[in-house]
């Protein structure tokens, strides 16, 4: 039977800082907001595998969120909290142009017929939603579910930042596909909702935040992409190419994490989030592609490079998420941070 937890509370709580940068940000964050200085930090190897700036960045972009409970509101505009996050930005970015290719201009290829393009001829790595379907056990499905309770749990809310930015085709196409995120104003019905209730069927605590402690860079930099992209109107192009590669890459591993769910016990309700996103994101993958982007491209033709870049940053982050887990199990290892990692705050 699965364990019921408490209603969820709204904001989390600041994690244990993982390295000098974390720890001198949370410092500053418990207390009154005030001015201060931003320390010098440099990335120690790649920035999407920088625990410290990763997790850094992931706090600033939560005070646009939830917040957290020791922090005050005020915050969220402090000019010297947005001088530290735009130089950890700066560095985000460039790790992003480091490990991402930007994708050639469509020139005269309608932009639907570039994303197919581009989502068919990009790895999609090790066949992870194969394994879960497949060969994996409980505990590294609820490894896999727990991981993604960083976005899943906050689900459709990094794209709605777009909407305000957009107008005609576009807009209405991204409000169509949001108005399905957030369940028709069901709040039984929203994804993020349904993602709770998988969790709590596989004993996990459902609470919002509750596994931000224990997953790694990776799964961090997935959600600090979407972010950035969507804090930012000058991201707004690569935002809409996020959301679509997301939707036209999601109805069949959702299909095969159902059929691992059952085939590991999973009842209609634990897998009901996979169900869900089976039919909802087959019609998603068309508006997305074809009204959204297709309609963002013809009114913005400058920015439609922007689109393909942004497809192709969330297609290689899910893929390195992938190679992530997999290299851990293979290894018979847990693919979350370890207990001692934690502790050294590492």
């Amino acid at each position: 039977m699965a364990q019921v937890f408490d209603e969820w509370e709204s904001t989390m709580k600041l994690p244990t800082p993982r390295g000098p940068l974390t720890a001198f940000l949370f410092e500053e964050l418990a207390s009154p907001p005030r001015r201060f200085d931003p320390p010098s930090f440099s990335p120690q190897g790649p920035a999407l595998y920088d625990e410290d700036l990763q997790l850094a960045l992931f706090a600033c972009y939560e005070l646009h969120y939830r917040g957290f409970e020791e922090v005050d509101d005020e915050w969220e505009w402090n000019p010297s909290l947005l001088a530290l996050r735009q130089d950890l930005e700066h560095l985000f970015e460039e790790g992003l142009r480091r490990t991402v290719p930007r994708p050639s201009p469509p020139g005269g290829t309608p932009m639907r017929r570039a994303l197919a393009d581009l989502v068919a001829t990009t790895d999609g790595g090790p066949g992870l939603a194969a394994f879960l379907a497949r060969k994996a056990d409980l505990e590294q499905f609820r490894e896999f579910v727990a991981h993604r309770s960083i976005y899943h749990l906050k689900e459709a809310d990094p794209h709605t930042w777009a909407i305000p930015r957009l107008h005609g085709a576009a807009k209405a196409a991204l409000v169509e596909i949001q108005t399905d995120e957030y369940g028709g104003g069901r709040l039984d019905r929203m994804h993020s909702e349904l993602f709770r209730a998988t969790m709590r069927a596989l004993d996990l605590d459902d609470s919002y935040g509750a596994h931000l402690e224990r997953v790694p860079a990776i799964t961090l930099a997935i959600g600090n992409t979407m972010s950035l992209f969507g804090l930012h109107r000058r991201h707004r192009g690569a935002l809409l190419g996020h959301l679509a590669a997301f939707e036209m890459t999601s109805s069949l591993p959702n299909l095969t994490y159902a059929r691992g769910l059952r085939r590991l016990g999973g009842d209609a309700v634990a897998c009901r989030f996979y169900d869900e996103h089976v039919q909802a994101d087959a019609v998603h993958e068309q508006i997305a592609a074809h009204d959204m982007c297709g309609g963002f491209a013809d009114a913005e033709p400058g920015l439609a490079q922007d689109v393909l870049y942004g497809a192709a940053c969330g297609l290689t982050l899910d893929r390195l998420f992938a190679e992530h887990l997999m290299d851990r199990w293979r290894l018979g290892v847990t693919s979350l941070r370890q207990a001692d990692l934690m502790a050294a705050g590492r």
